[in-house]
C-alpha cells in the first residue's frame, strides 16, 4: 500500500520532507517511526489526514501520515 509520510522540524534533519513510499498491509504508524529511527519519546503528533492517531494505528492504502516532533522552550 502507498502512504504519504510528510516530516516536520526537527523530524527533516537528515530524512526527507515528503515521501510517498510503500507499505506491507497492517502497517502501524508505530512501524513507521521505528523504520525512521524516531522514538516514541520524541513524537509530538501523529497525524493521519489531519486527525490525531496513537503510534498502534493501522494504516490504509492512500492516507497521509504527517509527523511532528515534541516542541520545547519557554
Amino acid at each position: 500500500m502507498k502512504i504519504t509520510v510528510k516530516l516536520f522540524a526537527g523530524f527533516r534533519d537528515n530524512r526527507f520532507k515528503a515521501a510517498e513510499q510503500e507499505y506491507p498491509d497492517a502497517t502501524t504508524v508505530g512501524d513507521i517511526l521505528t523504520a525512521l529511527d524516531i522514538k516514541g519519546p520524541e513524537l509530538g503528533v501523529a497525524l493521519i489526514n489531519g486527525r490525531h492517531v496513537p503510534p498502534e494505528h493501522v494504516l490504509e492504502d492512500g492516507q497521509t501520515l504527517s509527523l511532528f516532533p515534541k516542541v520545547g522552550g519557554g
